[in-house]
């Protein structure tokens, strides 16, 4: 398990809030024995990278409280936020999420947004790939219809636990994500759902999902979803395995050429390994949503609690 340092400092008050603002500053690193990845962000500039939200606009609402106290006490003149992807579906308020997204709050930054494999399984259905509706809507997409006031049944709402462990088979990640197809008696439905649901989405949000980038460099550090196909130079990655490749990613002890931070892959807590740094806490169901701050070699990570 990762290393763990105790609460690094409370953050500073913010609207009559301070410790009970419910966010936490931890350390995390490496296990122990292994080497902490070594990496720096460019001089005069602080990263704030955000792992997968997954429709909790509540934690996401805290979340930014927290940068906007934390940056106005920093010297870094450029100040960059970093959203990894997997903003919708699983959580109750995928709408919400989305309206924070495109009004954070965050004057002076620049914000970056990628894409992550449930924005894009998102997109190939409401562009018309039935093979991926089925997996979409297991994954969540039931609750970010919902959110765009779309009701819909399930067609085969599958347990939690065997969700969790089809999408770390090699096929589910080779077939990006395809592995359920429809039935011919379920396209008809599909298909309405999918007009129904292209309907509902207001234009600035759809404009929103098909503006989302795959990657994003600031000095040594790597920002994707899923992670990079370990061996294929950073610029050579295919957009589809940034966001859905897990094991051989995970697995990997490569140099991938740079620091890579993402999210995709759920751990209790932040996993640091010399080659990567997984953020994604599963906030949707642990109420922990975490934030990876950079500036210079040093990193801490911001928290909800």
């Amino acid at each position: 398990m990762p290393s763990e340092a105790s609460t690094r400092h409370p953050l500073p008050r913010e609207g009559g809030r301070g410790e009970g603002s419910g966010l936490q500053w931890r350390s995390f690193g490496p296990p122990p024995g292994e080497p902490a990845p070594r990496a720096a962000v460019p001089a005069g500039t602080v990263v704030y990278a955000v792992g997968d939200i997954h429709g909790r606009a509540d934690l996401l609402a805290r979340l930014l409280a927290g940068i906007r106290a934390d940056a106005r006490r920093r010297r870094a003149q450029r100040r960059v936020a970093v959203f990894l992807g997997d903003y919708v579906n699983r959580g109750p308020e995928c709408r919400a999420v989305v309206d924070l997204l495109l009004a954070p709050g965050l004057e002076g930054f620049e914000i970056v947004t990628l894409m992550g494999n449930v924005e894009q399984a998102m997109l190939r259905y409401l562009d018309g790939e039935m093979a991926i509706a089925i997996n979409w809507l297991e994954y969540g997409g039931i609750e970010t219809a919902a959110a765009y006031g779309v009701a819909c049944q399930p067609l085969r709402r599958h347990d939690e636990d065997l969700l969790d462990a089809m999408r770390w088979h090699d096929g589910y990640q080779d077939a990006y994500g395809a592995t359920m197809p429809p039935q011919p008696d379920e396209i008809a439905g599909l298909e309405a759902l999918r007009h129904e649901l292209t309907a509902a989405l207001p234009p600035e949000h759809m404009a929103f999902f098909r503006s989302l980038r795959t990657m994003w460099r600031e000095g040594g550090y790597c920002f994707v979803h899923a992670g990079v196909v370990p061996g294929v130079p950073l610029d050579e990655q295919a957009a589809r395995d940034c966001m859905w490749i897990r094991r051989r990613f995970l697995d990997s002890e490569l140099d991938h050429g740079a620091v890579v931070v993402h999210g995709h892959s759920i751990s209790a807590q932040p996993e640091v390994r010399r080659n990567r740094i997984g953020i994604d806490t599963g906030a949707y169901k642990t109420g922990t949503l975490t934030c990876l701050v950079l500036e210079g070699e040093e990193r801490s990570f911001l928290q909800t609690t």
